[in-house]
């Protein structure tokens, strides 16, 4: 059945998962201000339809999507916006975003439901429901799901994958979210199964997480068929399409999706969330954040409020210490330094690295030799020499001719230059350029 059960090219960084990886899953209490970015996810941002001074519960809508691509904003926290204005975002820029003070004296109880019992609801009304209650992607992309849940009338989707692989160095959120609420996942995969009438699961775990397998599997239903399959422990097995290739041996072709071959692909940290919003009436207003690395005083799991600010986070889990360097949203192969204590957590947050000075060493870059270890390395059988020779002359026409689209940014090809060039960075910095392209007349 198992066709290939890995994928070619990748890389093998240290896990660094030791830290946090039998560290069970606690909340944190609720800060003294919450900052909600409109922009949380691929797409369209968010509309405020809240003004300065404006009384809100928690889950109370704050922000309505603005297009089909895009989700409401729900308050994480009872309280008074007090401002909606540019805030430090997570890109590294500043975007609107709307601050609520938090109000000390509320029990921070739930509203009245405000997602219906999805036994109840067909497919339409399911993802409606989904919408409704904010839900993206929380691998990374924050892709919103009510839109992934709904392909085109002309694509058949026949296998869910699930992604238990979390193979980011670090990050355990995924797998802490296995071992303690395996059950969650089981439900999540049930509702995504009823909302597209697929009667096939496949979910794809590494290896080096055998109490997760375990979980997963002592607790898979019998009532449809959802298989676990371990998988070998290799950078970037967790990608999509390194996913597909490995379970089914299919593989999407340049400029396609994973729909294009009849797979819908989501982590497990996706399907338990779906079950938590329909098992509490809430939308998605938090979720759990590895907050991990040798420059913080306790690593942890924890369940947080969107909308946290990173220096809250960081006094939750005793502040970082005296040799602390640098502080990166995600992992260290696709996450993002960030140059503000006041960034908050959003929606696609999975984990906060603090890294020490041992852990962060100056790198001087060097003329490229050559070598070829990048396209030995590069997963989607690109050239990242010759791409980085073209972004550093700024050619971005050429790149794109040279399939820059298909660069997923997982940084194999940084990892092992040995002339140490930022390889994914001056990819990252071609695609906004292209993106801000004017279109053509």
């Amino acid at each position: 059945m198992w066709s290939r059960l890995k994928f070619r090219h990748g890389v093998h960084p240290p896990e660094l998962k030791e830290l946090t990886a039998r560290v069970p899953i606690r909340r944190v209490p609720y800060p003294d201000e919450i900052v909600l970015p409109l922009r949380q996810h691929t797409g369209k941002p968010a509309r405020a339809v809240v003004r300065q001074g404006d009384r809100v519960e928690r889950g109370d809508t704050i922000a309505e999507a603005d297009g089909y691509v895009s989700t409401p904003i729900h308050a994480s926290a009872a309280g008074t916006v007090r401002e909606i204005g540019l805030w430090p975002h997570p890109d590294g820029s500043y975007a609107p975003a709307i601050r609520i003070v938090v109000d000390r004296y509320s029990p921070q109880a739930a509203r009245p439901r405000l997602v219906p019992d999805w036994t109840r609801l067909g497919p339409a009304e399911l993802i409606e429901a989904i919408r409704q209650a904010g839900v993206v992607g929380l691998g990374g992309a924050a892709f919103p799901t009510h839109v992934k849940l709904s392909p085109p009338k002309d694509v058949t989707i026949d296998t869910i994958l699930v992604n238990g692989c979390e193979c980011e160095p670090y990050l355990t959120t995924d797998h802490r979210t296995m071992v303690e609420y395996p059950e969650r996942v089981h439900l999540g995969i049930r509702i995504m199964m009823r909302c597209l009438g697929v009667s096939r699961a496949v979910i794809g775990i590494e290896r080096n997480k055998p109490d997760a397998i375990e979980a997963i599997q002592r607790t898979c239903p019998s009532d449809i068929d959802v298989t676990v399959q371990p998988l070998e422990v290799k950078y970037p097995q967790g990608a999509e399409k390194m996913l597909i290739e490995s379970l089914l041996g299919r593989e999407v072709p340049s400029g396609k999706l994973p729909m294009h071959v009849g797979v819908l692909v989501q982590n497990v940290a996706s399907a338990a969330t779906l079950a938590e919003v329909f098992d509490t009436g809430l939308p998605l207003i938090e979720r759990i954040v590895t907050v991990t690395g040798r420059g913080i005083r306790r690593p942890a799991n924890l369940i947080v409020p969107v909308g946290m600010k990173l220096r809250d986070l960081l006094d939750a889990c005793g502040g970082v210490t005296e040799d602390a360097r640098e502080i990166v949203f995600g992992g260290p192969m696709m996450g993002l330094a960030q140059a503000h204590l006041d960034t908050p957590l959003i929606k696609g947050t999975t984990g906060v690295v603090v890294l020490s000075a041992a852990e962060v060493k100056p790198r001087v870059s060097y003329p490229c030799i050559r070598c070829g270890h990048c396209l030995d390395a590069c997963p989607v059988f690109l050239n990242p020499q010759l791409l980085g020779q073209l972004a550093l002359k700024e050619r971005w026409d050429e790149m794109e001719q040279s399939h820059l689209a298909d660069c997923m940014l997982c940084g194999c090809c940084g990892y092992v230059c040995p002339s140490n060039i930022p390889l994914p960075q001056l990819f990252a910095l071609a695609k906004g350029a292209l993106r801000r392209r004017p279109a053509a007349a």
